[in-house]
């Protein structure tokens, strides 16, 4: 299925997307990026899923789906969770990637959906705090809903996005999160992961709208497939950006 395709078939009346998370286990792409530090790579997984090759180790980001989709990539140094929905928290896969003593760093609500062993991996930041033993360091970026209809997907104080740091290469993930005055006041950011969907983060506009404020060098459109006519165009959301930053299309749906 093309990207017209998929936009057309996901964006229906109506229709409840369902993220195709099995059988993408041969469609991953791979971005380099240069840091004093040493070469970061990534690898787009699905929707919210990131893998990166980092210079102190490898970190996944919001794994859940099939362990296979995983079955190619390094064995995880770090796993961060960005909160306990279903598309970026899954126990089970958690089990199924990771080592017995693979460190995790997540949110409080996240935390308490965890197996035992899992919290007994797991460092909790909340909304302001910051954390350097693992590597990079990492600072939690709050990651909330402002519009009110909104707002019980995501409520201010619960979330997090991050901020991780290599020898200054900053890269953001964005989490689930509208465009936050947090987000649109970010500095010296290399690489970003900006969410964009409906009716749970933010449409393309508001999303297109706070990258131009924060200004990153490099964005990913990701966790773009929505509901009832919610899916946002990553297409659209770079012709917005325009040369304002280097936008990088990641196979996140196949």
């Amino acid at each position: 299925m093309n990207r017209r395709e998929f936009l057309a078939r996901s964006t229906a009346v109506g229709a409840i997307s369902v993220i195709p998370f099995a059988g993408r286990a041969d469609g991953h792409s791979v971005d380099m990026f240069s840091s004093a530090a040493g070469e970061i790579k990534v690898h787009p997984v699905a929707h919210a899923s990131i893998v990166l090759e980092t210079p102190t180790g490898v970190i996944y980001v919001d794994p859940v789906g099939e362990a296979s989709l995983y079955a190619d990539m390094p064995k995880p140094d770090l796993i961060l969770v960005t909160h306990e929905h279903g598309d970026h928290l899954n126990a089970e896969t958690l089990t199924a990637i990771s080592g017995e003593a693979t460190p995790i760093v997540t949110n409080a609500g996240a935390h308490a959906k965890m197996t035992p062993a899992q919290q007994g991996n797991a460092t909790i930041l909340a909304n302001g705090d910051s954390n350097d033993a693992f590597g990079p360091k990492i600072e939690a970026i709050p990651a909330y809903n402002l519009t009110e209809e909104r707002l019980k997907f995501h409520p201010q104080g619960r979330d997090n996005g991050y901020v991780l740091s290599w020898d200054g290469f900053r890269m953001y993930i964005s989490g689930d999160t509208e465009d936050i005055p947090e987000m649109r006041a970010l500095e010296n950011i290399d690489l970003a992961f900006v969410c964009m969907n409906l009716p749970f983060t933010m449409d393309v506009a508001a999303a297109a709208d706070a990258v131009a404020e924060f200004a990153p060098k490099n964005v990913y459109p990701y966790h773009y497939r929505g509901r009832d006519d919610g899916t946002q165009d990553p297409q659209a959301f770079a012709d917005l950006i325009g040369d304002k930053a280097v936008v990088k299309m990641g196979n996140w749906y196949g």
